[in-house]
């Protein structure tokens, strides 16, 4: 049993390519549908509802063209309507939230794991709990940082303004006071996190600073990878995977790349971050208006 059908996957904006980068990479002979909601980004800022009715939306239109699964990428989408995709779409639905907390849980050894993301994935403590449902012996220490999907999305990845921002952003997860004078967790270096847990999509591209500025000592966990490694063992237990004897020279998997925003803005951003893989991009209107 196999499906050639093309696989789905959502992100609000450029940073679940990290997702569909990985995804090639563990499942080359798979064709890709990539939807980013460029124009209504960042959603971990906008409320629960908004980021149902957009998320909604947009697995709309993929299941519009036919989809045979669809991988959420986005963290903030996973966290807040997961459950809810899973009801409304007669397709495996797999988010990211859960192969990163179990990919944490293994790796701590003090278990200690902080989590960054986005203000509505915090608020959703979806992390919290699926690290929880894997160890509930860890100790999880989420912390919002809203400045590092803007960089992201502005293609802004090095320089000393990104690295102050992102030296802030964790100062609170590294035992260090925040701007108000207080600490996240005020424990002496030796009880302190040993595995930082990258809980956007969009956060792995600013990877290098962050593991600079977290320190040898801390662990760097991404959902990309794992999320990869769960989708193909969904499309196998589904029958769902591409033809066997698809070869890539004579039948080539095909790839596309809607936005909602402008598509000279995302071929841009993310020819300077992917180089030319994700070139190929189309527009998409979604009818909701971004308030």
């Amino acid at each position: 049993m196999s499906d050639p059908r093309p696989i789905g996957v959502f992100d609000s904006g450029v940073g679940g390519l990290t997702v569909l980068s990985e995804i090639l990479r563990r499942s080359p002979g798979e064709s890709t549908i990539y939807l980013g909601d460029n124009e209504r980004a960042p959603y971990g800022t906008r409320t629960d509802e908004e980021v149902r009715a957009f998320s909604t939306e947009a697995l709309d239109a993929l299941v519009d063209r036919d989809v045979k699964a669809i991988v959420v990428a986005c963290n903030t989408s996973t966290a807040v309507a997961l459950t809810l995709f899973r009801r409304r779409y007669d397709l495996p639905i797999l988010g990211v939230v859960r192969p990163g907390a179990v990919t944490a849980a293994l790796t701590t050894r003090n278990r200690r794991v902080g989590v960054i993301a986005t203000p509505a994935t915090v608020r959703s403590h979806a992390y919290f709990a699926a690290i929880k449902d894997e160890n509930p012996a860890v100790e999880v220490y989420e912390h919002a940082t809203p400045a590092f999907v803007p960089l992201v999305e502005a293609g802004r990845l090095s320089g000393p303004e990104v690295e102050a921002a992102v030296a802030e952003g964790l100062a609170p997860l590294l035992g260090e006071r925040d701007s108000a004078g207080e600490f996240v967790f005020p424990l002496p270096a030796s009880a302190r996190i040993d595995t930082l847990l990258l809980g956007c999509t969009h956060y792995p591209l600013l990877r290098p600073i962050i593991s600079s500025v977290a320190g040898d000592a801390v662990a760097i966990v991404d959902s990309a990878t794992a999320t990869a490694s769960a989708l193909s063992e969904l499309l196998a237990i589904n029958g769902l995977e591409a033809p066997a004897d698809r070869q890539p020279a004579a039948s080539p998997p095909a790839h596309l790349q809607l936005t909602t925003g402008d598509v000279g803005s995302f071929r841009s951003v993310a020819g300077r971050l992917f180089g030319d893989a994700f070139l190929d991009v189309e527009p998409i209107e979604l009818t909701a208006v971004a308030s």
